[in-house]
């Protein structure tokens, strides 16, 4: 791996530049040995996945309980947590090897984040994770789908932040409905880490309704 930090790295990252370092290692090595990022992804590993995740905590509440789910080798979750450090972070995966690395990744970093196994879809996660302020996915699943998963992990007014490419604006539009009749008070395409990173970080955020809006039936834009 280059050893070179971009630029943009101390601005994002801060006082923590210095574990995103050490976490970028984690990837480029026992990541790629075990599986959980391509070899070939190991050049941009800084603009197409560190920094890409983490300026979508510029869209989080101070303080806000998140759940990343289908965190993988911890994208966007662990940037995310790095950035944001006021931001109680819950890392959800279903696979036990993803979990091991998970659990390196926050005891070698020093970092207070939660590892849980499990998937987003069944009960036990719904039960014990639900209330969150917001849902962090990335590559998951398409926003149909993945709207239905994660709407439950949300308190009322909670957000689900969806990280997209260039299909958003097509995924959105085809999620519509589906949307609809989820109770959704709004979605929308934004972009996080203007003038930070390049090109920004495209992300869907999906407002779960209150009560009253799911009554009506919810606005998607």
């Amino acid at each position: 791996m280059d050893n070179d930090v971009p630029m943009a790295a101390p601005v994002v990252f801060g006082g923590a530049l210095d574990r995103a370092v050490a976490y970028a290692q984690l990837l480029a090595t026992e990541g790629t040995v075990r599986g959980l990022i391509g070899p070939h992804e190991v050049p941009r590993l800084w603009e197409r996945h560190l920094l890409n995740s983490a300026v979508v905590g510029e869209l989080l509440p101070a303080g806000a309980r998140v759940v990343d789910v289908g965190s993988g080798a911890g994208l966007p979750g662990i940037p995310i947590a790095l950035a944001r450090p006021d931001v109680d972070m819950t890392l959800l995966e279903p696979l036990a090897r993803r979990v091991a690395f998970l659990e390196e990744c926050r005891d070698r970093l020093g970092l207070p984040v939660t590892v849980r196994r499990g998937r987003v879809e069944e009960g036990p996660a719904r039960r014990e994770l639900g209330g969150a302020d917001a849902v962090t996915a990335r590559a998951v699943a398409p926003l149909s789908r993945l709207a239905g998963w994660c709407l439950p992990l949300l308190r009322p007014g909670g957000t689900l932040l969806a990280v997209k490419g260039e299909t958003a604006e097509d995924d959105l539009a085809a999620a519509g409905p589906a949307l609809r009749r989820a109770g959704v008070e709004s979605a929308q395409v934004v972009r996080c880490g203007v003038g930070a990173v390049d090109p920004p970080t495209t992300v869907v955020a999906v407002t779960r309704g209150t009560v009253r809006a799911t009554a009506r039936g919810g606005r998607v834009r």
